[in-house]
């Protein structure tokens, strides 16, 4: 067999596995929650955690096992922004966006974010390191602007200390 075919027969090999696998994590979600009331949520939420996303290839069939239309699927999917269409980056950066985080400075750090990482809130750096996201209250309110880099929460964070955080983050 020559090299090129070679290539493309384990490419295909590795596709169908990874898809199979897919597959059974989703159909592994459905079976572990299909009797409780309110399936849905826990089912996403396994899903969300074993693949890292919620791919829309998942919500015909979630659709059809639950009895329910694509458009409540889909609309579950997409209102609550914990569910991902794309698997985040190695680590996620949350900028607080709520009002006691931008008096006091939250817009400007959140500019300089955008402008460091070169993308926008919701997206994921090319490289697939970092992925931005703002959240709307950390709590943290008497140390705005907050910030979290990973699991880590950050008071008093200005576009420096940002910068600071995230090369230390790499």
């Amino acid at each position: 067999m020559d090299e090129s075919l070679e290539s493309s027969v384990g490419s295909t090999i590795l596709a169908v596995s990874h898809e199979q696998a897919w597959q059974d994590t989703v159909r592994g979600a459905i079976d572990a929650h299909r009797a409780e009331r309110g399936a849905l949520m826990p089912i996403l939420h396994t899903i969300q955690r074993e693949l890292g996303c919620v791919d829309s290839a998942v919500i015909p069939i979630l659709a059809k096992e639950l009895n329910l239309s694509r458009a409540d699927v889909h609309g579950v999917v997409t209102f609550y922004r914990d569910f991902r269409k794309e698997p985040a980056g190695a680590t996620t950066v949350r900028i607080c966006r709520a009002e006691a985080c931008q008096s006091v400075g939250a817009e400007r750090l959140a500019e300089a974010a955008k402008s460091r990482l070169g993308v926008g809130f919701g997206e994921t750096t090319v490289d697939g390191r970092v992925t931005l996201e703002q959240t709307f209250c950390f709590g943290n309110c008497a140390l705005g602007p907050a910030v979290q880099v990973g699991d880590r929460l950050h008071g008093r964070v200005d576009p420096s200390r940002l910068a600071a955080l995230l090369e230390v983050d790499r």
